[in-house]
C-alpha cells in the first residue's frame, strides 16, 4: 500500500499521467472535494493525499505532463512545503495565486482539461470555465475518476452505522423541519430542493451516523418535493430498525448511487430545483440542464436553520462544554505537573502523549462520544503550523523552557467543542514571545466583548479582533471565527468572522468560535480559542455569551500593555471557571486551578 504520508509521490503521478494520456486528458484538476464537498473525507476519498501526500483538509492540485501545481490556504502553507518537496511540485496559496489564473497560464493551444464533475462544485466549475474562455484549452468531465482507476488499494466507501437523534437532543422534530424547509421552497418558487451535505441530512432528519472521522453524520444525498415528500439516498447497509421506524412517512428510501438518475425522473422541463453551488457537485447542476429544469442556485436553506440553534440545541451545548472544561482542567493540571517534573531526555512529556492525555481526560467525562477533530498538539515551531498533526513515531518533547500549543475539541451527546489555548512552562520564553501572546488575548478580547446591531457580518468585525496585531505589525493568515454543530461538524456554514466577505448576518442562536493568533515560522505558535452563543442584550443590541470554561495562562501576559477593562475581564472570566467547573474537580485539579485563576493585580 502506498503511504500517502511516502515523500516519494513520482510512482503514483507516473501512473495517473498515464492513464491521463490513455484518456486524451492534458491536465486534470484534482480537489480535495468527496461527492459531498465536505471538509473532512473518508479514507476512500483521500484522492488528493493519495497522488500528492499533501494530508491537509483543504487544497486542489492540477496535474499536466510537466508539473503538479498544489494549492493550499494559509493555514497549511508550512506543511504543504514539508509534504510535498519534491521538485515536481510547484506551491501555490489557494487565493493569492487561484487555480484558475495559474492554468490559464499554463495551458497549451487545445488542451482538455479532466474534472470530476462529483467532486467539483458548480462556483469552482464556473471560475474554471470563464477563466479558461481566454484559451482555446477545453473543460471535459471524466466518466470514472482517472485516481480511482491507478489506485489499486483504494479502501471502500464507508458503510457506518446511523441512529436515532432524539427530540430530547434535538429540540424539533423531522416533520417540523421539512415544514419549513417546504416554506422556503415556495418562497424561491421551487419544485424540488437538492441537498447534498450530509450534516444538513442529519439534521434534517435528526439521525446521526460514523461514515467519516470526527463527524458523526452518514454520507448521504437528499431530494425534497415541495409536496413535503423526501427520498433519502443512503445505503441500506447503514441502516437498522431503530432508524427506519423514527423516521417520518413521508420519507422514502434509495440506493445512494440512484440520486442522479433519480433527480432526472423527478425534474420536469422549466421546474425550479434549489441548490446550492457552493455545496453540491457540478454533476447535479448537468442533470438539471440536461432535463431542460430552471437550476435555482442559493444557499441551502438547511444550512442557514440548523446555524440558528434552537433552545434545547443551545442548552445542550452548554452543558457539554462544562464536560469539556473539566476535562480540559484535568490536562492542564497535568501538564503543568509533568513537563517540569519530567525534564529528562528520556523522560520529557511529548507531543503524542499529551494528545492521548486530553482524550483520556475527555472519556472519562459523561456523554462523550469521541474527538471533534484531530487534535492539534504542538511543541516550540511546530505551533507554527496552524493545523499541524504530531504523530506516534515522531516523539517531539515538550520542553520545560519552552511552549506549547494545544487546539482539541470532543463531540458529546449534547454537541460539539473545540478550543485552543497557549502554554509556557517557565520564565525563559523565544524573544517576542509574551509581546506576541499579549497582543493575541487583546485581540481575543476585544471581539469577546463586542456589542453590535442586527445586520452586522463577520467581514464587518473581524479587524475589530486583529486591531490589537496590526499596532504591533503583526497578523494570522486564518479566519477569526467559525461556526460549530451541534454534535455535527466542528466548522459550520454559513457565519464566519474573516477578511473574506461573507454576507451573513450574526443572529442570535449561533455559536461561532473567536480565535486569534500569531505564528512564527520554526520558532513558536500561539492562538487562544473560546467559542461563544450570539444573544441578544436587553437593548436590542447583540453580544457573544461565553461557552468555554478554560484557564487562559497569565503569567504571559505584559500586565502594563493591559487596560483596566482587560484585566478586569480575565479577572471576572477566572472567577466564572471556578464557579462552572470547581465543583467537578479533582482536588490536585481544583488547586491548579484555583491557582491559574488567581486575580491579575490592578
Amino acid at each position: 500500500m502506498l503511504d500517502a504520508r511516502d515523500p516519494d509521490r513520482k510512482p503514483v503521478i507516473s501512473a495517473l499521467r498515464q492513464e491521463m494520456l490513455q484518456r486524451g486528458l492534458d491536465a486534470f484538476i484534482l480537489p480535495r472535494y468527496d461527492a459531498h464537498q465536505a471538509e473532512y473525507v473518508a479514507p476512500h476519498d483521500e484522492r488528493l493525499a493519495h497522488v500528492t501526500g499533501f494530508t491537509g483538509s483543504a487544497g486542489m492540485a492540477i496535474v499536466t505532463p510537466q508539473t503538479v501545481a498544489l494549492f493550499v490556504d494559509g493555514r497549511y502553507v508550512v506543511q504543504a512545503g514539508n509534504q510535498c518537496a519534491d521538485p515536481m511540485f510547484s506551491h501555490h496559496h489557494l487565493y493569492d495565486e487561484p487555480p484558475e489564473n495559474w492554468l490559464v497560464s499554463a495551458a497549451q493551444q487545445g488542451w482538455k482539461i479532466g474534472f470530476d464533475a462529483m467532486h467539483l462544485p458548480p462556483v469552482w466549475y464556473d471560475r474554471f470555465a470563464d477563466a479558461l474562455t481566454r484559451t482555446d484549452a477545453q473543460l471535459v468531465a471524466v466518466q470514472e475518476n482517472p485516481v480511482d482507476a491507478v489506485w489499486l488499494d483504494q479502501p471502500k466507501s464507508p458503510q457506518g452505522l446511523i441512529e436515532p437523534f432524539p427530540l430530547q437532543f434535538s429540540g424539533k422534530t423531522t416533520v417540523d423541519k421539512i415544514a419549513d424547509l417546504v416554506a422556503e421552497m415556495q418562497r424561491h418558487d421551487v419544485e424540488v430542493f437538492a441537498e447534498t451535505q450530509p450534516d444538513n441530512i442529519a439534521w434534517l432528519l435528526n439521525v446521526r451516523g460514523s461514515d467519516v472521522a470526527f463527524n458523526p453524520v452518514p454520507q448521504s444525498f437528499l431530494l425534497v418535493e415541495r409536496s413535503g415528500r423526501a427520498h433519502w439516498f443512503v445505503s441500506d447497509q447503514k441502516l437498522n430498525a431503530d432508524v427506519t421506524d423514527h423516521l417520518p412517512e413521508d420519507v422514502t428510501v434509495h440506493p445512494p448511487e440512484t440520486f442522479l438518475h433519480s433527480l432526472a425522473d423527478y425534474v420536469e422541463p422549466g421546474q425550479g430545483v434549489l441548490f446550492d453551488p457552493d455545496f453540491s457537485p457540478t454533476a447535479l447542476r448537468m442533470v438539471l440542464e440536461k432535463e431542460g429544469a430552471n437550476p435555482v442556485p442559493a444557499g441551502s436553506p438547511l444550512t442557514a436553520a440548523k446555524a440558528q440553534k434552537n433552545s434545547i440545541e443551545c442548552e445542550g451545548l452548554r452543558a457539554c462544554h462544562v464536560e469539556d472544561g473539566v476535562a480540559w482542567i484535568e490536562f492542564c493540571a497535568w501538564l503543568a505537573t509533568e513537563v517540569p517534573a519530567r525534564a529528562s531526555e528520556q523522560g520529557w512529556v511529548t507531543e503524542h502523549e499529551a494528545e492521548e492525555k486530553i482524550l483520556s481526560c475527555r472519556r472519562a467525562r459523561p456523554g462523550f462520544l469521541g474527538e471533534s477533530f484531530n487534535t492539534i498538539s504542538a511543541a516550540g515551531g511546530n505551533a507554527a503550523m496552524c493545523h499541524y498533526a504530531t504523530e506516534p513515531g515522531n516523539a517531539v518533547p515538550i520542553l520545560p523552557d519552552g511552549t506549547y500549543l494545544l487546539d482539541s475539541g470532543g463531540q458529546y451527546d449534547t454537541g460539539t467543542t473545540d478550543a485552543t489555548r497557549s502554554f509556557s512552562f517557565g520564565i525563559t520564553r523565544p524573544e517576542g514571545f509574551d509581546q506576541a501572546y499579549t497582543a493575541v488575548f487583546k485581540a481575543f478580547h476585544a471581539l469577546a466583548t463586542l456589542r453590535f446591531p442586527l445586520g452586522t457580518q463577520g467581514h464587518h468585525i473581524d479587524a475589530i479582533c486583529r486591531r490589537p496585531l496590526w499596532d504591533l505589525g503583526l497578523d494570522y493568515d486564518h479566519g477569526t471565527g467559525h461556526g460549530i454543530g451541534h454534535r455535527l461538524s466542528v466548522h459550520e456554514h454559513p457565519q464566519r468572522i474573516g477578511k473574506l466577505y461573507k454576507p451573513v448576518d450574526l443572529v442570535p442562536g449561533m455559536i461561532l468560535s473567536i480565535e486569534p493568533g500569531y505564528y512564527d515560522a520554526a520558532r513558536f505558535g500561539i492562538r487562544i480559542e473560546n467559542l461563544f452563543e450570539i444573544i441578544e442584550a436587553d437593548d436590542g443590541f447583540f453580544e457573544f455569551s461565553n461557552m468555554t470554561w478554560i484557564p487562559i495562562q497569565t503569567d504571559m501576559l505584559l500586565i502594563e500593555h493591559l487596560t483596566r477593562a482587560e484585566i478586569d475581564w480575565i479577572n471576572s472570566y477566572h472567577a466564572n471557571v471556578l464557579e462552572c467547573v470547581g465543583s467537578r474537580l479533582a482536588p490536585e485539579a481544583y488547586d491548579w486551578t484555583s491557582r491559574a485563576c488567581a486575580p491579575i493585580p490592578r
